[in-house]
This record gives structure tokens, sequence and C-alpha cells, in this order.
């Protein structure tokens, strides 16, 4: 399963690396995270995150999501890896990658690359045609939306 999601923001890159490193403060500014613990390391870096979210179908079903990752934080390439360690996306790799475009607009994107749970037979279908598109995307493309919110107001 590989999703990719990806936003163009309007604003400097300087005002969206903090909105995208400070993940502790992600439940502020992005209603769809219910929390963001960080149980190693230091904020805006490295270290190890539990998160939680909701994934919304419409109406009044929202699904909460839970996993644990190991957070890797490059200011000079302006790239935050996570690894999965806890929850269903166990073993998950994730890349976000930000470019400047010009003094005033920014690209992220988010890279998510999993083989799947560990489900005979199923494993891989599941996460290519609902956990990657429903779930992973689901969130994803929220929290980008969220963000660049976030650093526009800036």
């Amino acid at each position: 399963m590989r999703t990719v999601d990806a936003h163009r923001i309007a604003a400097p890159i300087e005002a969206v690396w903090p909105h995208a490193t400070a993940v502790e403060r992600w439940p502020a500014i992005l209603p769809h995270y219910r929390w963001v613990h960080r149980l190693e390391g230091t904020t805006a870096g490295d270290g190890l995150v539990e998160m939680s979210a909701w994934r919304p179908f419409g109406g009044p079903l929202d699904w909460p999501t839970w996993w644990c990752s190991r957070m890797w934080v490059d200011p000079e390439a302006r790239e935050i890896r996570y690894r999965h360690v806890g929850g269903i996306t166990t073993g998950m790799d994730v890349r976000w990658s930000l470019e400047a475009v010009d003094a005033m607009t920014t690209d992220v994107t988010i890279v998510h690359e999993w083989g799947g749970p560990g489900w005979p037979l199923i494993g891989g279908l599941a996460a290519s045609l609902v956990i990657g598109p429903v779930f992973v995307s689901g969130i994803a493309s929220r929290t980008l939306a969220g963000i660049a919110r976030a650093a526009e107001r800036a």
C-alpha cells in the first residue's frame, strides 16, 4: 500500500514547519485529532509519539483510530519521518516533505508505505482497498488542510 497526499500552502516554509513538527499541538489546530502524547524525546523533535484521530464517515459516524510512531525530524532537509511501532498500522513508514515553491508558498507531501496488517490472505487487500484510501488518506488530507489553515493564519 502506498498513499500520497499533497497540499500547496499559501505561507512561507518557516510558517509551515513549526505546525508540521509540533505534533503535541495538533489537537488544538486539527479538530479530527483526539490526542497526541509524546512518550519520548523533545517537543518538535525526534522521539516516540502516540496519536489518536477520528476518521469521519459523514453524518454521525466517526471511527476512532490509534497508533504509536517513532518520529525523526530533519530540519535541514525539511523532512519528518515516522515508523509506526504500535496499532493496526505497525510497520508503516511515513515521510513528510516540505518544499518552498517561492517565498510565500510551500508544498507539503505525505507518503505512507506499508505491507498491510499480518492477516493471512486479506491483509494486503485490506491495506490497499480500505485502510490506505479510507483511513490513512482520509486522516492525512484533513491534517494537511488543517496545517495549511494554521500556517496561512500566522
